[in-house]
């Protein structure tokens, strides 16, 4: 298995955690850093471009998507977030490759810090364990076929 990782760059000092916290778990999926890539983007903005990007080439079971996103004083917040939340969706329903949202919209950067700390509340790594889920979902599904709806 392979997954792609699209990292924002801006606010890296909260995207680099999530990150850090989206790789430990894979790992401990099984998968070695081979298999996992990762591809930075300037801004929110430019995740589910490159998510789609990477969707539609084949090489990846699934896309992780990281970002942060803090409330500022104009509504150029709102715009950015609502933009990568739905572009991440439709990347995801139209290429049919998971794609996990781990894009984080906090009002100030200690909110952010606390949801890219280490253990279990780390957005990045629920991320990556919801493209791990998708992605044994999405095998099941074109695996078993009509019996897998069934349940």
């Amino acid at each position: 298995m392979r997954i792609a990782l699209v990292v924002s760059r801006y606010h890296s000092f909260v995207t680099d955690r999530l990150e850090a916290g989206a790789r430990a778990t894979l790992r401990d999926a099984g998968l070695g850093d081979t298999d996992i890539e990762t591809f930075a983007v300037p801004g929110a903005y430019e995740i589910a471009q490159a998510a789609q990007q990477l969707a539609v080439s084949g090489e990846w079971q699934a896309v992780v998507t990281l970002g942060c996103l803090i409330r500022g004083e104009t509504a150029h917040f709102d715009y950015i977030a609502q933009a990568a939340a739905h572009g991440i969706m439709r990347a995801a329903q139209s290429t049919g490759v998971p794609i996990a949202f781990g894009v984080l919209t906090t009002n100030t950067a200690e909110e952010a810090l606390a949801r890219a700390g280490d253990g279990s509340s780390n957005k990045g790594r629920e991320a990556a364990l919801a493209a791990l889920e998708m992605v044994a979902l999405y095998e099941r599904l074109s695996g078993r076929g009509s019996e897998a709806r069934r349940r």
